[in-house]
């Protein structure tokens, strides 16, 4: 069992690419409030995503396309309380950057004033003026490629993306373009493993993996998946390294057996009355009517 150091520096957005050029992979997970943050930094992860699969995961929806900015700013606040030393990062929502410049700064800046270090978006050549303005306005911009859920509708679903011939090229480009755009990474999602370890070889950024093999310069997974908190089947490239939903229901139906029982709470649980209070009450009375 690895143990962090409490004393470690805070991570930045340059240790990244640092960490790329010294051959260091980089430990990328997800938190939405204070204790998935503690337990992530305890664990001495290099970077913590706000993600908008907060909407899969914490509030029920099928996809992530209902979460608005409130939403993000309300995780968002709850994972800075917990100061973690990992860099924070936030995704930027569904139609938070796809309207306009402007709207993409404020958005953005928003998110940065409540904590954060940096932001994500999604998307391809297209999204090269927002990243571009955001970077002038001095907001760090993580880009995303591949499988990217708030397309799922013109994607047609969770489908690996990349595996046609052009498909494979037009995303090695959009990859080099988001680099130009002034990105300081890149999130590579559900693509072949090769295209994957291509990209990274070409870009002098660090790509970050989840379900794009082994090459990146490092992987996120999203917190419930890793830990097994979630009922039913994760993706291919989840490795759960926990059951966690499976012992948490173990763990609350004892709790409620012992309930049941009588058995909870006991004199351990149990606050006790000081000598001299009891003694009081054992000559208490009603008063009478």
């Amino acid at each position: 069992m690895s143990h962090v150091s409490k004393s470690r520096s805070q991570v930045t957005v340059p240790d990244l690419a640092r960490f790329k050029a010294q051959g260091r992979r980089i430990v990328m997970t997800t938190a939405y409030d204070a204790p998935t943050a503690h337990i992530a930094d305890a664990a001495g992860v290099d970077s913590i995503l706000v993600g908008d699969s907060l909407g899969n995961v914490c509030l029920g929806f099928e996809n992530t396309l209902p979460v608005t900015l409130e939403m993000m700013l309300h995780h968002v606040q709850a994972v800075v309380r917990a100061r973690p030393r990992a860099l924070l990062l936030a995704d930027m929502p569904y139609l938070s950057y796809h309207i306009s410049v402007e709207d993409t700064l404020r958005n953005g800046g928003a998110l940065l004033r409540v904590g954060v270090q940096g932001v994500k978006l999604e998307g391809g050549s297209v999204r090269v003026p927002m990243i571009q303005a955001l970077v002038g306005a001095e907001i760090p911009v993580m880009g995303h490629l591949g499988l990217t859920p708030q397309s799922i509708h013109i994607m047609g679903g969770y489908k690996v993306q990349g595996k046609e011939g052009q498909g494979a090229i037009t995303l090695i480009e959009d990859a080099l373009r988001l680099q130009d755009a002034g990105c300081f990474g890149l999130l590579l999602e559900g693509i072949p493993a090769d295209l994957a370890a291509r990209v990274t070889d070409v870009l002098e950024i660090p790509t970050i993996g989840i379900g794009a093999g082994p090459d990146c310069s490092g992987q996120v997974l999203v917190f419930h998946d890793l830990l097994g908190l979630l009922p039913g089947d994760a993706p291919k490239f989840v490795r759960k390294y926990l059951d966690g939903y499976a012992l948490m229901v173990e763990a609350m139906s004892n709790w409620a057996s012992d309930i049941r029982e009588g058995d909870y709470p006991g004199p351990a649980e149990s606050y006790i009355l000081p000598e001299a209070t009891r003694k009081l009450l054992s000559t208490w009375a009603p008063p009478k009517n």
